[in-house]
């Protein structure tokens, strides 16, 4: 069996599971090829990036597990999982990823409701009578 890398990547509550083994580029999410999980092409070229900009198309083949989140979370989780796999096979890539930001984890998370209140911040309608 050939050596692979492997990288996590998460986002919000989203969370991606990243294999990477050299090959003739098939890109599998959940199962599915990349095309019928993530049908628009904008979201495939976004997962794809840190592969495309170290010109590496094709020579990859991807098997990314995902879940949580929604499709944009799960987008850019797999992308960071893809990134870390990638740096964890060759070290010398680091620095271009992380200029590119492909490396850089999003901190953003929902903030939880608090109680008295509608939401997280959205007060209940004030009436002074």
């Amino acid at each position: 069996m050939s050596k692979e890398s492997i990288g996590v990547g998460r986002r919000k509550t989203a969370v991606a599971s990243v294999r990477l083994r050299k090959g003739k580029g098939v890109y599998k999410v959940n199962g599915k090829k990349l095309e019928e999980y993530f049908p628009g092409e904008l979201a495939q070229k976004t997962i794809l990036s840190p592969i495309a900009k170290l010109e590496l198309t094709g020579s990859y083949d991807i098997v990314i597990r995902t879940a949580g989140g929604g499709a944009e979370g799960q987008m850019i989780a797999a992308r960071l999982g893809i990134a870390r796999a990638l740096v964890s096979e060759d070290e010398t890539r680091r620095q271009l990823l992380k200029a590119e930001g492909y490396l850089t984890r999003d901190p953003r998370k929902r903030e939880r409701k608090k109680y008295g209140l509608a939401g997280a911040r959205k007060r209940f309608q004030f009436s002074k009578r």
